[in-house]
């Protein structure tokens, strides 16, 4: 059944109410060539699903009948949110889609001191769009109900400067020079988690010691070097795995 993912609050809606799908979901309901009277999944974000029917099409329209919702419970225990210096390229894309698929709640593209990719003004912002847009079909094959937020481009050490006090959340800093295993920190209590990974070469002493100054703990993931894509990959399947 095709899942797809609609920028409208389903929840407002009645049970049997008709709804247009906006134009993104009715155009993939037109290339896969469904009739009126066949189903699909729709999700908000929010956290359910709903069944759709479909009732009518036109040559751009696709109007469906809702149906009662669904709560999805997919999600980690833990919120995690990814905070990482852009690799260059279009790696960024391949850690959206895998952290979406392993559960991130939220992704906070930065740019630190060795940064090759570094993004400003409306440039920033349609890449921020594009990143959201691959967690979206991302959520959509993946199951997922709640599509993780993608937060504008900051720079790293101005980001470090506006996090305040957070003694209920976990703040782990990826860093290869870091003495303790993860795996030390599995009972560490926290309601979410906060991870910080670096760019291609790693973050600087400087700004290492400024995560530390916010509450970081540094963490290795073992003898190798990981590089810039696969360390918050692997960290957050670790998290997947023993959450």
């Amino acid at each position: 059944m095709p899942r797809l993912y609609v920028e409208v609050p389903l929840a407002d809606l009645a049970t049997g109410a008709q709804l247009e799908l906006p134009a993104s979901a009715a155009r993939h309901v037109q290339v896969l060539r469904l009739q009126p009277g066949e189903v699909v999944d729709l999700f908000d974000g929010s956290g359910s699903d709903w069944l759709g029917e479909i009732v009518a099409m036109g040559r751009s329209s696709v109007s469906v009948r809702l149906g009662a919702p669904r709560r999805i419970q997919r999600e980690l225990a833990h919120a995690v949110t990814l905070a990482l210096a852009m690799p260059a390229n279009d790696r960024m894309d391949g850690i959206v889609e895998k952290a979406t698929e392993l559960g991130a709640r939220a992704i906070q593209p930065l740019m630190s001191e060795r940064s090759v990719l570094r993004l400003a003004g409306d440039r920033a912002e349609k890449k921020r769009a594009h990143w959201q847009g691959v967690a979206v079909a991302a959520c959509e094959q993946s199951g997922r109900s709640v599509v993780p937020v993608i937060e504008p481009v900051r720079n790293l050490v101005e980001w470090l400067g506006s996090l305040g006090d957070a003694p209920a959340s976990r703040r782990w800093l990826l860093s290869p020079n870091a003495a303790e295993p993860i795996a030390r920190r599995e009972g560490e209590p926290g309601v979410a988690t906060l991870v910080l990974s670096g760019p291609e070469g790693g973050l600087s002493a400087a700004e290492e010691d400024a995560a530390r100054a916010r509450g970081f703990g540094a963490v290795q993931l073992g003898p190798r070097i990981l590089r810039a894509d696969t360390a918050p990959l692997a960290v957050l399947g670790w998290l997947a795995l023993s959450d």
